[in-house]
């Protein structure tokens, strides 16, 4: 099949490979990305982690705990130009949306888009009002809510990207500790939370990646699998919060630094959501 040029372009911004790289692994997946992007790794090409963030446009990003801080919301509410997310309509309704979701703990967006605002009507309508006024689409893309002993909340400069963190403990220590991993998790983007939390299809897909690197590079067949938990295990810890390594002091692990600071304490969950424009 033909590949064009902003095809290319795309795999490479969303890879950070070369030109001829990218299409040579989109010729060879028939112009599948995901699948070129494997082909990409398993050549050893070295693929930037960020392409998930690449989903969406502009907007804000909002959080709220609840009065005991044992809860913790996240939306974004987007739009199509940093200029329209910087408004202040938007960024009144942005809060307005929050404070709702807050409210009610809403299951999904499908929920939030449902609720009731004052006159009666619901949110979606209420987006749809905006819309016509602005002149772009405006909608909440995504949501994230987390439970734990004390919730602690972190949003980046420029309110892109948000995140929330759930402690195992309420105390002031183990909410200053928490601002740490929250920012940790916003730069770092960990996929889970441990090991336990990795997909499956997760594992066997850098495990086979693991194994064709291998392979590639000239390795005996009964050492693959062996080469490939090797590898496996370095993807653990750049990918689970728990292993990364604490960006303030890289001698220790995350895991290890929460203990350090009081026995026993870990995170139990977190999220994160961004806009990358």
């Amino acid at each position: 099949m033909s590949i064009s040029a902003s095809d290319v372009n795309k795999l490479r911004q969303m890879t950070g490979a070369g030109m001829m790289d990218c299409k040579k692994a989109l010729t060879e997946a028939n112009g599948d990305f995901e699948a070129a992007i494997d082909i990409l790794r398993k050549k050893g090409q070295k693929v930037a982690a960020s392409r998930a963030d690449r989903q969406s446009s502009e907007g804000s990003v909002f959080l709220r705990t609840s009065a005991d801080n044992k809860e913790g919301f996240a939306i974004s509410l987007n739009c199509e130009t940093d200029f329209v997310a910087k408004n202040e309509d938007f960024v009144a309704m942005g809060n307005k949306v929050a404070d709702m979701v807050a409210a009610h703990k809403p299951a999904d967006i499908a929920a939030i888009n449902a609720m009731k605002m004052e006159d009666g009507r619901t949110l979606a309508e209420h987006l749809t009002d905006m819309m016509g006024k602005i002149g772009e689409k405006i909608e909440v893309v995504n949501y994230a809510h987390v439970k734990g002993e004390r919730v602690v909340t972190y949003i980046h400069t420029g309110a892109k990207v948000g995140v929330l963190v759930a402690m195992s403990s309420a105390s002031e220590a183990a909410e200053a500790a928490g601002k740490d991993v929250a920012m940790q998790i916003a730069a770092m983007r960990p996929l889970a939370l441990n090991r336990e939390g990795v997909d499956a299809a997760v594992i066997e897909r850098e495990i086979e990646i693991g194994k064709e690197q291998a392979r590639a590079e000239g390795k005996p067949e009964n050492m693959l699998e062996k080469i490939a938990m090797g590898k496996l295990n370095k993807f653990y810890k750049e990918n689970t919060l728990l292993e990364q390594d604490f960006v303030k002091d890289n001698s220790k692990n995350i895991s290890q630094y929460l203990d350090s600071v009081e026995k026993g304490l870990t995170v139990t969950d977190f999220k994160r959501i961004s806009i990358v424009g």
